[in-house]
């Protein structure tokens, strides 16, 4: 019979699934705080005193709806929590903290912590402080990368990143000399059909430099195509072909190579999840006296022997030369026991 699994293997289900929910809902809370719905303006009006003149001026400020704040707060709360436990209950500390995840832990709970210190000030650099700790908000979004501990398909995401740092570097290497090359090309390519009127030569064309053309061949190489610059002249449509072919070819080279990586790990992954889950063994004690299998002191020594030495004495010469089943002068319940014991380790 296996053995049952222990007490807090239940609770630790629910504090996973409950890390999860509180993920979910400061990510929901973060998007929706940005919601013109959730947000009132407020005319506050101040008084700003330069030199010796003192002048009324409106401010406009806007306020998040209050009950978002409370979510996010008890949100953090989770949060600081479990990161405590997980400090305390850590073998290794510097391990600990450089953790990437961890340290995404402490960057999106330290902003909300300071951001509720100063908001009773009405200094000029609280709220400067303030102004820069609402940008600095962007971080809770962060927080989706916790999932990685809950979701196998993250984790393989994550190791197929790592295993194809290279493939990646090849592909960026591979799109700036592109973008490089068209973004010149079609500079002048545009330039053949200009107004000879023209001192500039860029007024019919939105590729006034360089530098613009390379906003257009990222967006051409990569397929995307916003149709915000596009080539006039017939030269630029014909290096406007070349550069959609060109990205393609260069597009396609590494990604199998990256698609690979992720089969990999994911065959690897969903193997190791079929595996069957190790359980300790309950290896019962050998035969004590009193017991009713005990019939002589032989059977503890024979409980700790080996296989070969027990299989040895079962069908040793004690079946052949003697009329005793179970070998010479050793009792039967004491070696029913002990093969019940060698089962159970099998």
């Amino acid at each position: 019979m296996p053995p049952s699994p222990p007490l807090f293997f239940f609770p630790l289900q629910y504090v996973a699934f409950g890390s999860l929910f509180f993920i979910l809902l400061s990510i929901s809370t973060f998007c929706l705080e940005t919601h013109e719905v959730f947000n009132t303006i407020y005319n506050k009006t101040e008084n700003v005193t330069v030199g010796n003149v003192t002048t009324e001026e409106i401010v406009y400020e806007v306020v998040t709806d209050g009950w978002l704040t409370y979510v996010e707060g008890i949100c953090v709360m989770w949060f600081t929590l479990e990161v405590m436990a997980r400090v305390v209950f850590c073998p290794d500390k510097a391990e600990f903290f450089r953790s990437a995840l961890n340290i995404i832990d402490f960057v999106a709970i330290v902003p909300f912590y300071l951001e509720v210190a100063l908001s009773g000030l009405s200094s000029k650099t609280a709220k400067d402080v303030l102004s820069f700790l609402r940008v600095v908000r962007f971080v809770r979004i962060l927080r989706i990368f916790k999932l990685t501990r809950h979701f196998v398909g993250l984790r393989v995401l994550g190791h197929t990143l790592r295993a194809s740092t290279n493939e990646f570097l090849l592909l960026i290497i591979f799109l700036a000399l592109g973008v490089l090359i068209f973004a010149t090309m079609i500079y002048y390519a545009e330039r053949i059909g200009a107004d000879p009127a023209d001192p500039t030569a860029a007024a019919h064309t939105a590729f006034k430099n360089i530098p613009i053309g390379f906003w257009w061949a990222v967006v051409t190489m990569t397929t995307l195509g916003y149709g915000d610059m596009y080539p006039e002249t017939w030269s630029g449509m014909l290096v406007g072909a070349l550069c959609a072919l060109a990205g393609v070819l260069t597009i396609a080279m590494p990604v199998p190579v990256i698609v690979n990586n992720f089969g990999m790990y994911y065959s690897l992954a969903m193997a190791k999840q079929k595996l069957p889950k190790k359980r300790n063994k309950h290896i019962p004690r050998a035969p004590q006296p009193g017991s009713p299998n005990y019939c002589k002191p032989d059977a503890l020594a024979m409980a700790t022997a080996s296989p070969h030495r027990l299989m040895g004495n079962v069908i040793g010469p004690g079946m052949v030369g003697s009329g005793s089943m179970m070998g010479t002068g050793d009792c039967p319940l004491a070696q029913e026991e002990i093969i019940e014991i060698n089962r159970a380790g099998e």
